[in-house]
This record gives C-alpha cells, sequence and structure tokens, in this order.
C-alpha cells in the first residue's frame, strides 16, 4: 500500500494507493491524485517520492501513478468476474489521514452491480457495476484494495455513501487490467475510444424517473451520449441508439465494453452492432484517441 497526497490542491488530500508492479506504477482514485500529468507526493512505508499520473479517467474514477523506485512489492490482482455475495473481504487503507494508515478492516461482499448517482460541479453521473461490501471504507481508504482472502486485489474502495453505515464501494479490479498491462509492459498507454457513453439496464430506471423519458432496454446498452468528431459519431451513431454487441461480444454493461476498448489500440478496427428504431446495423468503427 501507499499513501497519495496531491501537490497542487488541498481539495484532492490524502487518499490510498495499491502498487501493481515492482517499478513503481501505482493505482489509485482520480479523485485522489488528479487528472493525466498531475503531480502527488507518493509515501512508501517511510520513503516520500514524488508521483506523476501517467492515466487516469474520471467517469471511472480510476487513475495510475508512476514513482521512480524498484523492487517494490507489490500485489496480486484477483478475477473480479468471480466473485460471490457473502464471500469475506478485507479493505486496506489510511482512513481518515496519515495516523491511521494501514488500517485494514473486514466484512462481506454485500452485493454486485451496484450503481451510485454522484451530483458535483453542477452534474450528475453514475458509476455503474460496483462492488458493495460493509467492510468500512473512511475517505482515507480511497484508492485502496479491496482483497479476498487470499490477498487478491477484487477491487478500489472508492465512494462511500457517507448516510449510510456499512455501505461501501468498490471498483471491480478487471476493468483496469488492460491499462496496468499496457502500462508496464511498454511504459505509456495511450488509451483508444469508441466516444460513446452508456447505460445499463440498471441505470435505465433512474433515467427515466429523472428526465421523465420511456426508455425500454432489453438487452445491451444504451447510448446515452455520443462525443463530438468521435470515431463513434464519424459513423453515424446516434444518442438513442441501443449498443448490442462489440466484436461478436454481447454487451450488459457500459464496464464491458470499456475494459474491452482498454484492451484495443488506436487505429484498430471494431465491428458493433447496434439497434434504431427496431432496425439491427453492423457497423465497422477504428477507434481513436481518447
Amino acid at each position: 500500500g501507499s499513501i497519495l497526497n496531491n501537490i497542487k490542491s488541498d481539495e484532492l488530500g490524502l487518499g490510498t494507493g495499491i502498487i501493481v508492479s515492482q517499478d513503481g506504477y501505482i493505482l489509485s482514485n482520480s479523485h485522489v491524485t488528479g487528472e493525466k500529468y498531475s503531480n502527488c507526493y507518493v509515501t512508501v512505508d517511510e520513503n516520500t517520492f514524488e508521483g506523476s499520473v501517467k492515466w487516469s479517467d474520471t467517469n471511472l474514477d480510476l487513475s495510475i501513478v508512476k514513482i521512480g523506485a524498484n523492487n517494490l512489492p507489490y500485489v496480486s490482482l484477483g478475477d473480479s468476474s468471480n466473485i460471490k455475495v457473502g464471500e469475506n473481504v478485507y479493505a486496506v487503507g489510511n482512513p481518515i489521514g496519515y495516523e491511521f494508515r494501514k488500517t485494514v478492516t473486514s466484512g462481506i461482499i454485500s452485493a454486485l452491480n451496484r450503481t451510485i448517482k454522484i451530483d458535483e460541479n453542477d452534474s450528475t453521473s453514475y458509476i455503474s457495476d460496483l462492488i458493495q461490501t460493509d467492510a468500512t471504507i473512511n475517505p482515507g481508504n480511497s484508492g485502496g484494495p479491496l482483497i479476498n482472502i487470499n490477498g487478491e486485489v477484487l477491487g478500489i474502495n472508492s465512494v462511500k455513501i457517507t448516510s449510510a453505515e456499512g455501505i461501501g464501494f468498490s471498483i471491480p479490479i478487471n476493468i483496469i487490467k488492460p491499462i496496468i498491462e499496457k502500462l508496464t509492459s511498454t511504459g505509456e498507454c495511450i488509451t483508444p475510444s469508441l466516444g460513446i457513453f452508456a447505460y445499463d439496464k440498471n441505470i435505465v430506471p433512474y433515467i427515466n424517473q429523472e428526465l421523465d423519458q420511456n426508455i425500454k432496454l432489453d438487452k445491451g446498452i444504451y447510448i446515452a451520449d455520443v462525443t463530438k468528431n468521435s470515431p463513434a459519431e464519424k459513423v453515424g451513431v446516434k444518442r438513442g441508439d441501443i449498443l448490442l454487441e462489440i466484436d461478436g461480444i454481447e454487451l450488459e454493461k457500459m464496464s464491458e465494453l470499456r475494459t474491452y476498448i482498454y484492451g484495443k489500440n488506436v487505429g484498430e478496427k471494431v465491428n458493433i452492432k447496434l439497434v434504431r428504431s427496431n432496425k439491427e446495423y453492423q457497423i465497422s468503427v477504428t477507434l481513436a484517441k481518447k
């Protein structure tokens, strides 16, 4: 584990990180480290390093920081697609700040595929596919690991609902594995993008209620936004389309789409299958730089 402290902004404050390679790549939350190209201080045991943010995604609240260190002990990553409700888990981190560093709390997996709504900076967003746990997670735990009984990381602890006791959330580790792989093997990661933001089936009721809409979604993911000048926009993908498949893989969650695209490279082609007004379309799209 490590303690991350952002240099530039007091708002970001203290959090926790997970060492994922012997040469100093550290996984954390983007609200702890700041966005790409930010700098932060990282304390590992008694040593403090200046870290630079090499990759960040604020929609997921994840980032990866690099420090100039070698021969660091690093975690083993578990498989978050195999976890079961009721399984014993442990949260590790630095709750409430430095004096309580290296705190371990225990609990169980309370639920899977949770969605939470985040209202900040006058905008509303949703983080979906979260692991819910009753292992105590306080603000300084953010960015730390949720581990199983074998010490494998299942998730990255993130947002805590402060109004409820015993409810904490963790972002499944599988989503970030392709990024860790690219960074640790090549030293860089240019994130490829399709240019869409889509909602899972379990978010649709929230959207219908808030926007007074009547979106029906039996399968696939609902395209809520298409980025201007993105690969998706260039091939005619529109808001309101339902994305069923990518390269023959059926999609149920936005996180599955993200993980698949994170494993690809800029310039690679993918084939998507979507539905618009009850008609199916197969389209080839070339991924661009995010």
